[in-house]
């Protein structure tokens, strides 16, 4: 057995093993997956001279303990938390050497909801459709830690440079998502969509890796009926029969047959990773107005069909 391991001593209420993901494999119904807040795991990558892809560990709310078998050097960034090495703190957005079996101890999250522990060498577990990350949907990837789980370390040596520091955002005390609308606004009511962009949201005790549910003012729908299941990408805004939005995070179903009313800047999900239950959340129409133009006389015989019109193009409608 290799001494090039870590032992978890505290799995913490979700721990999971991250890298950047498996996109691209929708259509056998495999979610993207991955960091959720992957500008601080690649963060922590960063400080400890890993390739950016190399997995490592996402921690939820309450941290994470580890026991390594040999000496090595660890960054934790995310959400903030104390950190501790064999019970003298450590520092936090920084490198940190740990000797063979010493305690790391990844404390609970003074605010935001997720931590992210990189380790020299990156976490050496099996990939599964050319990634290590654990999707919770699927079940595919390492399942989430428990208590006594070893996990494989790679090769120490690196071609990436370490960092001392590198600066990080801290967690939103109001969460501001920018959207564009559709594919389904038409499906809701004109009060629900003003609903949508003035009205404030609140973040669901019942969020998750595979979605950040809200509670808040109802979206009423125009359009009663349901959809047959259709496709939906990361940060899909889908509003269920209750009429609360649900944002689609990284372990996202791939088809749903509830109304999609918009979907989220991709550079907006990280904030979301690491909103708390409680947090405020308003949705901001990123698409700009564009005023109406007169048309001149040419112009509208074109449009009228008369002298000067195009003909019609023939073929299907999109």
């Amino acid at each position: 057995m290799t001494d090039r391991a870590l032992v978890v001593v505290r799995a913490g209420a979700l721990t999971t093993v991250q890298d950047r993901g498996r996109p691209g494999h929708a259509h056998l119904g495999v979610p993207p997956s991955g960091m959720l807040d992957a500008p601080a795991g690649l963060l922590a990558n960063r400080l400890v001279g890993n390739a950016p892809g190399s997995a490592l560990l996402e921690t939820t709310l309450n941290g994470v303990a580890l026991r390594p078998r040999c000496a090595v050097t660890i960054a934790v960034t995310g959400a903030p938390c104390p950190v501790t090495v064999d019970g003298r703190p450590a520092a936090w957005g920084a490198p940190v050497r740990v000797p063979a079996g010493a305690l790391l101890d990844v404390g609970t999250a003074t605010s935001g909801v997720r931590s992210y522990v990189a380790v020299s060498g990156g976490l050496d577990v099996d990939p599964v459709l050319g990634s290590r990350a654990t999707d919770l949907l699927s079940g595919l990837g390492p399942p989430p830690l428990t208590d006594g789980t070893v996990l494989p370390l790679g090769p120490a040596h690196s071609l990436y440079a370490p960092v001392d520091m590198g600066p990080q955002p801290a967690p939103p005390g109001e969460l501001v998502l920018r959207i564009t609308l559709g594919p389904r606004h038409d499906w809701f009511t004109p009060t629900a969509l003003r609903t949508l962009t003035t009205r404030t949201f609140h973040v669901s005790t019942t969020s998750n890796r595979i979605g950040l549910r809200t509670e808040g003012p109802r979206l009423d729908r125009a359009i009663p009926h349901e959809l047959p299941s259709e496709g939906l990408v990361l940060g899909a805004v889908q509003v269920p029969p209750n009429g609360r939005p649900v944002i689609f995070l990284a372990d996202h179903p791939t088809t749903g047959g509830y109304p999609v009313v918009a979907v989220v800047h991709p550079r907006d999900l990280p904030s979301a990773a690491q909103a708390t239950p409680g947090t405020p959340v308003r949705f901001v129409d990123s698409a700009p107005t564009q005023p109406r133009r007169r048309l001149r006389r040419s112009e509208r015989s074109s449009d009228e069909g008369g002298p000067g019109a195009k003909p019609p193009v023939s073929g299907r409608g999109g």
